[in-house]
């Protein structure tokens, strides 16, 4: 179970906004986590904490296949990302290094600086603030054993270790 407060972005929030191309000279998470999002909203990086969630509109995460862009919105302390819809190559970056997202139709609805307790089993996602709910679509079970693994590499050591 998830609870933190909502930052909200809008559609179309391409990896260039996640984490700008002048950072991309090191793969440190803490480097990065002091620059993400920080051409959207330059408070961002300073504000969140640990446990916060990001809530978007749609094709979340568009644009180049860097890793850096899951990498850094995890580093910076999110535990999950709400999102109309995301790109497919950010879908699958988030997932393998242990960034858990979720598509809910509705997030748009979802207000910015609310304090919001979300289930990834589920996909539930409650407004502590009001008690309004709103559902997104469940993570699969095997992406939540990566999640919990904390990414693929770490899930895979596990799985073969277990053999």
């Amino acid at each position: 179970m998830i609870e933190g407060r909502v930052f909200k972005f809008g559609d179309h929030i391409d990896t260039d906004l996640i984490i700008p191309a002048r950072y991309l000279n090191t793969t440190d998470p803490a480097e990065l986590a002091k620059h993400c999002l920080e051409d959207a909203d330059p408070s961002f990086a300073r504000e969140v904490r640990p446990g916060d969630v990001i809530v978007a509109g749609v094709n979340f995460g568009c644009g180049s296949s860097r890793e850096h862009a899951p990498l850094a919105i995890k580093a910076a302390g999110v535990a999950c990302v709400v999102a109309q819809s995301f790109a497919r190559i950010f879908y699958r970056n988030a997932f393998n290094i242990g960034l858990p997202l979720l598509e809910c139709p509705d997030a748009p609805r979802i207000p910015a600086g609310s304090r919001v307790r979300v289930d990834l089993q589920s996909g539930r996602i409650e407004v502590l603030d009001t008690g309004e709910v709103f559902t997104a679509r469940p993570i699969p079970p095997f992406m939540q054993e990566i999640i919990a693994a904390g990414g693929l590499i770490p899930y895979v050591e596990k799985r073969l270790k277990g053999r």
